[in-house]
């Protein structure tokens, strides 16, 4: 966690923190979550990485338009992932999917 800062995500999906005197996001009582990869203490910062994540934990594209990649395990689980494919507009809801489909490998952290 940063003080005096926040993260942003640039228009190339990468998130990116901003220091700047105040925290609007905890004074318009919103909390900043992100979703990190737990083995390596890795935050996620972009589709691109959140996706080798999830491959290395069998995962693969299953479905994916100008707005949503869907992911389903190689294994023939029913299990299924949809992400924004601008990760800007990832969710705490979209974290949450990420982590009950992969316990112990995903947390969800405040900002």
């Amino acid at each position: 966690m940063a003080a005096g800062g926040v993260w942003v995500f640039r228009k190339d999906g990468v998130m990116e923190l901003e220091r700047q005197s105040g925290n609007p996001s905890a004074a318009s009582g919103r909390s900043s979550k992100a979703l990190v990869y737990v083995p390596a203490n890795e935050t996620m910062r972009s589709l691109q990485a959140l996706e080798r994540r999830l491959g290395s934990l069998g995962w693969e594209r299953y479905y994916e338009d100008l707005a949503v990649v869907q992911l389903h395990r190689r294994d023939g689980s029913v299990d299924l992932i949809s992400l924004p494919r601008d990760f800007a507009r990832l969710r705490s809801t979209h974290m949450y999917d990420v982590v009950v489909k992969n316990r112990g490998h995903f947390k969800v952290v405040d900002l």
